[in-house]
C-alpha cells in the first residue's frame, strides 16, 4: 500500500483496524516501535502489525468479528 502513493495507516487507540495480511480485525492497542499493537474484539492476545498492513476497519466487519468472538466463548468444550 505504502509503494503505492499512499501513506500508512495511523489508527488511534481504541478504534479498529484490519491486518490486511490475514484479514483479521482487532481493536487498536497502542503503537510499540514501528509497529500498530491490535488485540480481537473479544479479548485475547495482542499481535503487531506494520502500518502498512493496516486500515480502518467498517463497522460490518467488526460487528462479524465480534459475533464471531461470541460464538467461540459460546461453545462446550
Amino acid at each position: 500500500m505504502a509503494g503505492e502513493g499512499l501513506q500508512p495507516c495511523a489508527p488511534e487507540p481504541g478504534s479498529f483496524a484490519v491486518d490486511t495480511r490475514d484479514g483479521r480485525v482487532g481493536r487498536v492497542m497502542g503503537h510499540v516501535g514501528p509497529y500498530v499493537q491490535l488485540r480481537p474484539p473479544g479479548g485475547g492476545a495482542e499481535w503487531d502489525c506494520p502500518p502498512e498492513s493496516v486500515r480502518p476497519a467498517p463497522l460490518g466487519e467488526v460487528l462479524r468479528a465480534r459475533v464471531r468472538e461470541v460464538n467461540r466463548e459460546g461453545r462446550l468444550p
